[in-house]
């Protein structure tokens, strides 16, 4: 869910094309390995190549491919989604400005102990939601602001299991402004930070 200034509306829509492509396979795949292996190489080949990448043009060339943990089933879970009072809330951004949405939902589960993290509803852009993250390894061994999870106004969804969320953290990647400083990005909100590390999806660069 970034913004870049001048972009091209054409190829934006073919990243988010593909990348709503990508997931929906996902989704469909019985196995969460596999679905993450296609998810990588997927995504390596987009920022190597496509015209929407958040890489700066000159890193492209030689990108050696985003750095990841192994995958581990233990941060795959599901998570029981119970309501919450709607709050209207302005969260952080990269930029100078915040970006507005509504807390509408928790998401409890199971990780080392019971976890929560709050839902969002993005309510510019037609909406969608939002679910961003920090943890014990950020600033150290993952990108210190944050994680993305859930995006789905770009197309960013695992689905449900069983009338549960699939949060699958090995699938947990770096915002755009991670990589460029010109791309504004939503951030972690106060309630969405975790006390456990988790040592799953995408590390620092």
């Amino acid at each position: 869910m970034s913004r870049l200034y001048g972009v091209d509306e054409l190829t934006l829509l073919d990243w988010k094309r593909q990348i709503f492509e990508l997931y929906a396979d996902i989704r469909a795949d019985a196995d969460p390995r596999a679905g993450w292996r296609l998810w990588r190489e997927v995504r390596d080949g987009l920022f190597r190549s496509h015209p929407q990448s958040p890489l700066p043009v000159a890193q492209r060339t030689a990108f050696p491919g985003l750095p990841f943990y192994d995958y581990d089933p233990a941060f795959r879970v599901l998570a029981t989604v119970e309501p919450a009072e709607r709050e209207r809330r302005e969260i952080a951004t990269s930029g100078e400005e915040p970006y507005a949405f509504t807390r509408f939902a928790h998401a409890r589960f199971e990780l080392e102990g019971e976890q929560t993290l709050d839902l969002y509803w993005l309510d510019g852009y037609g909406g969608g939601v939002f679910l961003s993250f920090a943890d014990a390894t950020s600033g150290r061994e993952t990108y210190g602001a944050c994680r993305y999870l859930l995006d789905t106004v770009k197309g960013a969804d695992l689905g449900e299991e069983g009338g549960r969320l699939v949060l699958d953290f090995n699938f947990a990647y770096n915002p755009s402004c991670a990589y460029d400083y010109r791309w504004v990005c939503p951030l972690a909100p106060p309630g969405n930070r975790l006390a456990v590390p988790i040592r799953a999806g995408e590390r620092a660069t």
